[in-house]
């Protein structure tokens, strides 16, 4: 049963993450909005920063990895391990 519980979550969450993806694809070619443009320019220099590509990519696979990292511990602390043993006892007597 708790595999079974534990499967439907990481459905749920990855379904959630895809129609998000999605919707914002989606949101992002939306036309209706206004656009205006305005140019200034500045006659002093300074430093800008772009991110590449490359790193927006790098960038989500470690999150994706950490997400998952968290999701596969299950919640346990302090390094325990979540296997459990089995013993069993026979006793014969006479």
């Amino acid at each position: 049963m708790q595999k079974l519980l534990t499967r439907k979550f990481y459905i749920s969450f990855f379904s959630l993450i895809m129609f998000t993806l999605i919707q914002a694809v989606v949101l992002a070619q939306d036309s209706s909005s206004t656009s205006s443009s305005s140019t200034t320019t500045s006659t002093t220099q300074q430093g800008t920063t772009s991110i590449q590509p490359w790193m927006w990519i790098v960038g989500g696979a470690v999150l994706l990895i950490i997400i998952i990292a968290l999701l596969r511990s299950g919640g346990n602390s302090g390094g325990t391990s979540s296997t459990s043993e089995k013993v069993t006892i026979t006793k014969t007597t006479e």
